[in-house]
């Protein structure tokens, strides 16, 4: 009787150490699990760069557009001050 518990202890063993395998390999590759997320939240897709920089120049081009309207409203009231247009312009960076 005590070999077949003995037998069964023997048997039971390696399964639960699979167990306790699996967890420390788990427990070894986490940080570098973490350490690439953290890498991935870092950094700027270049999707997501091309959508920012998109907004970017659509924010530019929406001012330049209200100041050029705003110049022309001031050419028509006055067209005898009025030189060429010097206010913002998208492109160039002031």
């Amino acid at each position: 009787m005590r070999k077949i518990i003995v037998c069964a202890a023997a048997l039971a063993l390696p399964l639960s150490a699979g167990g306790c395998i699996r967890t420390a390999a788990s427990v070894v590759t986490a940080p570098f699990k973490v350490a690439g997320q953290a890498a991935d939240w870092a950094t700027t897709s270049q999707d997501e760069a091309d959508r920012n920089y998109g907004r970017k120049m659509r924010k530019k081009e929406a001012r330049e557009g209200r100041e050029r309207r705003d110049w022309e409203k001031r050419c028509r009231r006055d067209p005898e001050n009025c030189g060429r247009y010097d206010g913002y312009v998208a492109g160039r960076d002031n």
